[in-house]
């Protein structure tokens, strides 16, 4: 089935250059001109993966992101496209949901290259993975992508579901952000950042049930005993984690 991809950008240059990128790379392109105009075809088209600017006019890219994902009821992968450089800017895009971040200008190849990263996360997953996972009260579906906690829903993005199922998958088993971004967002290179700000909401989300922990110097593991749930040390690491990281990496 042919990729449909939404791009929603007031800038008509920006849409006209990616829509001919994209469609000359086998995808169906619709386009929006504004917010609302992304709302409505996100509420009544099949759309594979959004592409919205975060400064456009009507509901911006953030608080479209950010109403998509309120509820966990729509997982739909989402790229923001903004101006804004900063590392603050491209955090506050990665919090409200976001699976990548662009920023302008950018090469019409490099935001193919990221839709075909978030379209290998779609639902399909390699058959080794177990179609059903259990773990105290916490149940991962791979088939159904869903995860419960004591019988009530969990709502994960397709990215922060992704790294839970690698994490319950690899238990025990320190990975690096860098060794992250390459095995669960299949990226060569990109901001450490995105692997930060994903374990952060995974464990908020997760709550007492998440048992990811911080190996100070060297990245994160999923503890297969459970012996500790790690909310209380962990409290406030990835901060601290990004800082120190930053510096030994020069990513920060």
């Amino acid at each position: 089935m042919t990729a449909r991809v939404l791009i929603a950008d007031d800038d008509a240059v920006v849409r006209d250059v990616v829509r001919r990128y994209l469609e000359r790379d086998g995808m169906e392109v619709v386009v929006a001109v504004d917010g609302n105009e992304a709302l409505r075809v996100l509420g009544s088209e099949r759309i594979d993966v959004a592409v919205l600017d975060v400064m456009m006019p009507g509901p911006s890219g953030l608080t479209l992101c950010r109403t998509l994902r309120h509820g966990g009821d729509y997982t739909v992968p989402v790229i923001l496209l903004t101006a804004l450089g900063e590392e603050d800017d491209r955090i506050a895009g990665l919090e409200v949901g976001a699976d990548d971040y662009l920023t302008k200008p950018f090469s019409p190849r490099e935001l193919a290259l990221r839709v075909r990263s978030v379209l290998r996360r779609a639902p399909s997953t390699t058959p080794a993975t177990p179609v059903e996972i259990s773990v105290g009260d916490l149940t991962v579906s791979t088939a159904a992508r869903s995860v419960s906690i004591a019988g009530q829903p969990v709502g994960l993005t397709n990215r922060e579901l992704d790294l839970l199922v690698f994490f319950l998958t690899h238990t025990d088993t320190v990975f690096s952000r860098e060794e992250l971004l390459k095995r669960v967002w299949n990226w060569d290179f990109g901001d450490l950042s995105t692997v930060t700000v994903h374990v952060k909401r995974l464990r908020s989300k997760l709550g007492d049930h998440h048992r990811v922990q911080t190996v100070w110097g060297r990245g994160y593991l999923w503890r297969g005993d459970g012996t500790t749930n790690g909310a209380s040390e962990d409290a406030g690491s990835e901060d601290r984690d990004g800082a120190r990281d930053g510096a030994r990496d020069g990513s920060g």
